[in-house]
């Protein structure tokens, strides 16, 4: 099921537990994936969007546990 929903950099962060500043951050050094929406200057993500980029994003722990085996 696809989850259209868009998200802003505060439901970006709250769902990778960082803070709002740290997804700006992100965002400005080229690591969070491009905008699927802009709406005036504000960007925003599609759910499904996000959680695809949380798999391979920098720091992402889990990644790296899951291929230590």
């Amino acid at each position: 099921m696809t989850d259209r929903r868009l998200w802003s950099y505060k439901e970006i962060a709250a769902h990778i537990g960082v803070r709002t500043d740290t997804v700006r951050s992100y965002r400005k050094h080229g690591l969070l994936p491009p905008p699927d929406h802009v709406e005036g200057a504000k960007p925003y993500w599609y759910a499904d969007t996000i959680r695809a980029w949380v798999v391979r994003r920098p720091g992402n722990r889990r990644a790296r546990r899951d291929g230590e085996d």
